[in-house]
């Protein structure tokens, strides 16, 4: 018996990896994080599978449905959405597990941030001007940020930020990074990535408070603050650069042309 931790992606039924739509086709149990997952990626559960949506539930009710499926030796799909790396609370069901001696392994899923970036056809990092993405959140209602990873320190290297659970808390996000990116810099909101209803509110540091109350958006949204986006005057990649050899692409040698044959 094992609990396959899924990541079920961002929101459209498509984006999950063919690996995960098959290890939730074959389990005879499912649990999936409804407020999250679209039921129609956990109706592929076999006919007759026990499905249960754990929003409702809370950390010791999810281990005893594990229990009692790993008595009867069935399968367990545990979905979550997005990448389970991610904010997917999973760390604390494998210690419960790891005392429990129950077998468990994890697949990987597309995280909402690069589904973001595919919706608004752009790059996190570009030439020059940002080469590094930081995956972060504000303090709200969950657990307090360790304090060396405070927006006010991380927005020091005025990398390109993609912050989650942070929808309600835009005035800290502006107040943070203002001092380092400018209150012009571009801001992009991105709410629902993939789903039907999928909203991108663009604006910038000092304005996109104000549009996001306006569109009453108050939860599963993610934060994405750089100057790359809208960014075109950037440089050229060195990568496929004809003047810049690598491994896979070695500058053909140019012949040199033999000297005449002297004169008889």
């Amino acid at each position: 018996m094992t609990v396959h931790f899924i990541g079920a992606g961002p929101g459209a039924p498509d984006l999950i990896t063919l690996r995960g739509l098959k290890l939730i086709q074959s389990c005879p149990v499912c649990l999936y994080a409804g407020s999250l997952v679209p039921e129609e990626i956990v109706k592929a559960a076999p006919e007759g599978a026990r499905v249960i949506d754990t929003a409702p539930l809370h950390l010791e009710q999810i281990i005893d449905e594990i229990k009692a499926a790993h008595a009867q030796g069935q399968d367990v799909a545990r979905v979550h959405s997005g990448d389970p790396s991610i904010y997917g609370a999973i760390a604390e069901q494998m210690r419960k597990l790891d005392a429990l001696g129950i077998d468990y392994d994890v697949c990987p899923g597309v995280p909402a941030f690069a589904a973001a970036a595919a919706a608004l056809k752009t790059e996190f990092t570009l030439p020059e001007i940002a080469q590094t993405v930081i995956i972060t959140r504000t303090t709200m209602k969950a657990s307090a940020m360790p304090p060396n990873e405070e927006l006010e320190k991380l927005g020091a290297s005025q990398a390109t930020l993609a912050i989650h659970l942070s929808i309600r808390n835009l005035g800290h996000v502006e107040r943070a990074l203002t001092p380092h990116y400018g209150p012009d810099c571009p801001v992009i909101v991105g709410y629902r990535v993939s789903w039907p209803d999928e909203q991108f509110i663009h604006g910038t540091l000092s304005t996109i408070a104000k549009k996001v109350r306006a569109a009453k958006l108050t939860r599963t949204a993610l934060v994405l603050v750089g100057h790359v986006f809208g960014h075109t005057t950037f440089k050229d990649s060195a990568l496929y650069d004809a003047a810049h050899e690598h491994v896979l692409r070695v500058k053909p040698k140019v012949k040199k042309p033999r000297p005449a044959a002297p004169a008889v």
